[in-house]
């Protein structure tokens, strides 16, 4: 059976803890010569988190035979009781769970604060004790506790089974926000200039999203939307690059634009704590369309968690003109609960390692662009051009537009080579981007999706409307027959 877990969490307060195992019975005096049996062992850790080391994120030991050790091997003997003090020594999220024992720690998000678990060890073996914050422990947050001696006479003999919780839902956040961005929302060509210096500032914010109607989760973010800001420069610029994350963060985040030419696209000087700001300079050396994302571990969950968006590097000259630009991004949502789940749901790691997302979206939500608020819009004859790029973190697109053929695809997302002319579906990998340009020549609504149509029924898709005049040598019928969809 499970055995009562006690947990008394400190706020931010300096401890000088140490791992000693001391022996005690009721308050009497330990000097005392006494029966073992009769003695009740209290054995004591102090743990301390701690990030950029190898592994990137670990415990740490302090104090005592383990001081200094990562991840330090914890040993106690069957009916010890075992009392661990953690403290967080970053400024980001973390916790520490026993599975074995019913420990599940309480979220210290704040530095120097701390908590302190005391359960019974009541059965032998080896358990693992982890941070359960998503991704810490597959990089490394992680140890073991190896309990020796006999099982007690009551763990199992009354043949009944541990109490399991049942998980439940939590409510859909009320003020959660739309984290969809507009995909008109771009900047405006930058035409034929000389090449210049450019400063960029992006804020990492962590925020209750709508995912879909009823259901909302916790999005990791560039300035607030999925995708972030469209970065638009030109060939040789050289770009002040400048990362803040807000103070409110409970994660460190980063960025890798693929654009830049050095160790980690710039993820090696931005890894950004909660309220502190980082910053580097590159020199774009290369026209095409590239994707940045944060480069955090796990990098996997931030990218899927909504932190990527696309850096334009336009060619000597400018682009050719066109009558729209749009600025689409596909991505993935993991999360425990499946599609279609009202309430607040919740990221699943393991899903993700699996690649089994429940949501595919355009622009960070499910259906985001089928709404009158952030549907695609033209006019007949005008010429279209979709800025299309691939967050992922895992799963290629087959991008399409029912209905339409893409005129010029930008192929990978180069400016250096010829386009593709005539082109049905383009294939953009996760982490690419192309460039598709189309005339829109009949009126009427087109469905933007990912040829693998089965994603559209957990959620992707977008809608373009074209307004203007039918042109019935191009396209004409009798009656719309109900069904369709379209």
């Amino acid at each position: 059976m499970i055995l009562p877990v006690s947990i008394q969490i400190i706020p931010n307060s300096s401890v000088a803890g140490e791992a000693t195992a001391t022996t005690t019975d009721r308050g009497m005096n330990t000097s005392m010569p006494m029966n073992v049996s009769q003695q009740k062992k209290i054995v004591e850790y102090t743990l301390k988190t701690i990030m950029g080391q190898t592994p990137p994120m670990a415990y740490i030991g302090v104090g005592g035979t383990i001081d200094g050790q990562i991840n330090p091997h914890l040993t106690a003997h069957v009916g010890d009781t075992v009392r661990i003090t953690i403290i967080n020594g970053d400024p980001i999220l973390h916790n520490f769970n026993i599975d074995e024992f019913g420990v599940k720690g309480s979220d210290l998000n704040q530095k120097d604060q701390q908590e302190t678990i005391e359960f019974t060890a009541d059965k032998p073996g080896d358990f693992v004790y982890y941070c359960a914050v998503p991704g810490h422990q597959q990089i490394g947050m992680f140890g073991t506790l190896t309990v020796t001696g006999e099982a007690t006479t009551s763990a199992d003999s009354s043949g009944t089974k541990p109490l399991v919780a049942v998980p439940t839902i939590a409510p859909a956040i009320a003020d959660a926000v739309s984290v969809v961005r507009n995909p008109a929302d771009l900047p405006a060509p930058i035409g034929d200039r000389e090449p210049t210096n450019v400063r960029v500032d992006l804020t990492a914010i962590e925020v209750n999203g709508i995912l879909a109607d009823g259901t909302t989760y916790r999005y990791f973010t560039f300035d607030g939307k999925i995708p972030g800001p469209m970065i638009r420069i030109r060939v040789g610029d050289k770009v002040e690059m400048h990362i803040h994350n807000a103070t409110n963060s409970q994660m460190v985040h980063s960025i890798d634009l693929h654009a830049v030419n050095g160790p980690g696209g710039g993820a090696v000087y931005t890894q950004t704590n909660p309220g502190e700001e980082t910053s580097f300079t590159f020199k774009a050396l290369a026209p095409g369309v590239f994707v940045y994302h944060c480069a955090t571990p796990s990098v996997a969950e931030h990218i899927a968690s909504g932190m990527y968006g696309l850096i334009v590097v336009e060619p000597a000259g400018g682009l050719p003109h066109v009558d729209r630009e749009f600025y689409v991004m596909q991505g993935e949502v993991y999360t425990t609960e499946p599609f279609g789940t009202k309430g607040n749901l919740t990221f699943d790691y393991q899903a993700m390692l699996d690649e089994r997302p429940q949501y595919y979206v355009f622009n960070g939500a499910s259906m985001a662009l089928t709404t009158d608020e952030n549907a695609l819009r033209a006019k007949v004859g005008e010429t279209v051009r979709i800025f299309f790029g691939v967050g992922g973190p895992n799963k290629i697109s087959s991008f399409h537009v029912i209905g339409e053929m893409f005129d010029r695809v930008y192929d990978l997302g180069s400016l250096t080579s010829p386009p593709l002319t005539d082109v049905q579906t383009t294939i953009v990998p996760p982490g690419g981007a192309t460039i598709v340009e189309f005339q829109v020549q009949i009126p009427g609504r087109y469905i933007l999706v990912d040829h693998a149509l089965s994603r559209m029924e957990r959620g992707l898709a977008g809608y373009l409307y074209v307004t203007g005049a039918d042109q019935p040598d191009i396209f004409h019928g009798t009656a719309i027959t109900p069904g369709s969809g379209h």
